[in-house]
């Protein structure tokens, strides 16, 4: 039985013609069941959070989140925070570049090394920090006994745990990328007389700079609500080594739930904020990247 052919007079609708396949239920479906579970997971409960805090008076929440012990650990949460991201950016970037331009041997343990802070219990990775750099440990004495530099209990070792617990987000991150990168672009570089820092700078760096910075991103948002890894090695000391989220734990423990809610609210404002500016910058750098 041969095929019924259409007659080529008969016009195919244009939207037929261009509408995609899609596996996916509708547009109406998706978005409804995207909003119903946004609204469950995320926006209920930070609502909650919200409306605790609006049973306070503006000076009961005052005194909460501005007290001097309360704001020195901001100053250690968000300082810590950027400074281990910043750090992942950079190393995590050579461990990506390592990973996907090189072949050595156990380079495949080293790239399944790069999840463990995923998979490790932050408790474990908090005391086996703190047990490597206390002035008894085998990094710590080195440090101390050489350097002068006490690393465990004081805001080094916050940001040394903040920085192991971010690396995966910023080699993850960066890594498929290069993987996509086309060769050919740095070889015409290369052969029009470019240096390999030329190379880099001008050809490489822009196209893993919005990868770079979402993995910036990432690591800066795990880093500021982290408390498992940071507690141990942090110590805990009155106005040095004290993180928010300790204080958050603190406030629960004492039933001062509108308390706990005051501060994890200005913790939440900041860290939009500042996850707001690292979003504009990732999406002008994609802007001047497409452009070029």
């Amino acid at each position: 039985m041969s095929a019924v052919a259409l007659p080529a007079s008969v016009p195919v609708p244009a939207q037929a013609r261009s509408a995609p396949y899609r596996v996916m239920p509708g547009f109406n479906l998706s978005l409804g069941f995207t909003i119903f579970y946004l609204t469950l997971i995320v926006l209920i409960p930070l609502s909650a959070v919200f409306l605790k805090t609006f049973t306070m008076s503006w000076e009961g929440f005052w005194s909460a989140v501005s007290s001097e012990r309360v704001v020195a650990s901001y100053r250690l949460t968000f300082g810590a925070a950027l400074i281990g991201a910043f750090l992942n950016v950079i190393f995590g970037g050579v461990v990506a570049w390592v990973l996907v331009r090189y072949n050595f041997p156990g380079k495949r343990l080293i790239d399944a090394l790069v999840d463990l802070p995923f998979a490790l219990p932050t408790a474990v990775a908090g005391i086996t920090l703190t047990a490597l750099y206390s002035s008894n440990g085998w990094f710590g004495r080195f440090i101390e006994g050489v350097l002068g530099i006490k690393v465990a209990f004081t805001p080094i070792g916050v940001v040394i745990a903040l920085t192991f617990i971010g690396l995966p987000f910023v080699v993850r991150t960066v890594q498929p990328v290069l993987e996509d990168a086309e060769r050919e672009l740095e070889e015409a570089a290369a052969s029009l007389g470019a240096s390999a820092l030329q190379t880099f700078i001008r050809v490489v760096f822009p196209t893993i700079l919005p990868s770079l910075m979402t993995g910036f991103a990432l690591a800066f948002a795990r880093a500021t609500g982290e408390y498992g890894s940071v507690i141990f090695i942090a110590g805990n000391m009155p106005m040095v080594s004290e993180i928010t989220p300790l204080f958050i734990i603190t406030k629960l423990e004492q039933y001062d739930y509108a308390g706990a809610t005051a501060i994890a609210v200005v913790m939440l404002v900041v860290s939009f904020f500042l996850l707001l500016a690292i979003n504009l910058l990732q999406a002008w750098a994609r802007g001047k990247g497409g452009k070029k």
